[in-house]
């Protein structure tokens, strides 16, 4: 029953906050929910949220695995996203004709390398034992000049039709391109942790690694494993934001997006220290930021002030999810259950 309350609460505070944002961006203007059609595609708020939101949809659920096994965060993620969207960028180009079997390939390519940069990582994490985020540092620091020398110093262009088809509509369908490929990420990573261990196994290891090993699950290839999905995870990233822009910029492509990955494990209830976790709740945080980024933009909040607000905003969403606050709500629950209860016997008397 505990446990279920837990899960519970992790899920009604993103939706809680969520709910509150769109009821400020329903009184700014009853018009928020509007959709309109513009050459068959689907535009609007919604749209558009979902579509603003799939690259840290994708990497807050490999974040969130992470976390959950290494009690940890991987600081690294929009520097690998460059870098595999740069390795997508130079074979797509130097392919000698961009066709759907090229960005295919050259994507799966992508994926090679963002498994090969979680590897990296897992291993100095799970082998040598550093702490996450000291060894993601290391790829933080050095990555994004990593992504530009693989682009030979330069910003290649993707002047192409299919790319941009991915990146945006394809003729025909209404929905945009990268919500369907968000949506399909998703389905794919429900499908993996409902047909494996890999959730319970995660969960064993970041709650206690000496009773997971003597359970025979072995700690260094489940943290290892997570590394290595969220490097995958990376590399989607990477190959729908490149796909976007049209070209592709190793400076500020995913600049920052580790930090709202990590922002919406927290904002979705999951504890940052490992251990239990809801993916749902991430992917909820998730778009609760891209709302809450949006909402102060649609309040005419300055660029530079917005940061600052965000901030302020976050403090007092991380103070309500603390583990102190859900401790004195637990008591005063109780403590009024208990009170009711009494009333309640003492009028049948």
């Amino acid at each position: 029953m505990a446990r279920m309350r837990s899960r519970g609460f992790q899920v009604f505070l993103p939706l809680s906050v969520l709910a509150i944002l769109i009821l400020i961006n329903l009184i700014k203007g009853a018009d928020y929910f509007s959709i309109s059609i513009i050459n068959g595609a689907l535009y609007g708020n919604i749209p558009n949220i979902l579509f603003g939101a799939s690259e840290l949809v994708i990497l807050s659920i490999g974040m969130t695995l992470v976390t959950s096994s290494s009690g940890g965060q991987d600081i690294s993620v929009g520097v690998a996203g460059a870098i595999t969207s740069s390795v997508f960028v130079r074979l797509l180009l130097s392919s000698g004709g961009i066709t759907w079997a090229a960005i295919l390939a050259a994507f799966l390519a992508s994926c090679a390398v963002g498994i090969a940069i979680g590897a990296f990582n897992g291993a100095l994490v799970a082998v040598f034992k550093v702490q996450p985020m000291v060894a993601t540092l290391i790829l933080f620091t050095a990555g994004r000049s990593v992504a530009f020398l693989i682009d030979g110093r330069l910003s290649p262009i993707l002047a192409n039709d299919l790319t941009s088809q991915v990146g945006s509509v394809i003729p025909g369908v209404p929905i945009q391109t990268p919500i369907i490929l968000t949506a399909v990420f998703i389905a794919l990573f429900a499908v993996l942790l409902r047909t494996t261990n890999l959730k319970l196994y995660s969960q064993c290891v970041g709650i206690n690694q000496k009773a997971a090993r003597l359970n025979g699950i072995n700690p260094v290839r489940i943290k290892f494993l997570t590394y290595m999905i969220l490097g995958v995870c990376s590399a989607v990233a990477g190959f729908i934001a490149v796909t976007k822009a049209g070209r592709h910029d190793s400076v500020n492509l995913l600049k920052y997006v580790e930090m709202d990955a990590i922002l919406a494990v927290a904002i979705g209830g999951n504890p940052l220290g490992g251990g239990t976790f809801s993916i749902a709740g991430s992917i909820i945080g998730a778009y609760t930021i891209e709302v809450l980024n949006r909402t102060l933009l649609r309040l005419e909040v300055d660029t530079e002030t917005i940061k600052a607000f965000k901030a302020a905003f976050i403090i007092i969403l991380m103070v309500i999810a603390s583990p102190v606050v859900r401790q004195f709500a637990a008591r005063g629950s109780r403590w009024m259950r208990d009170r009711l209860g009494g009333s309640a016997q003492a009028g049948q008397r």
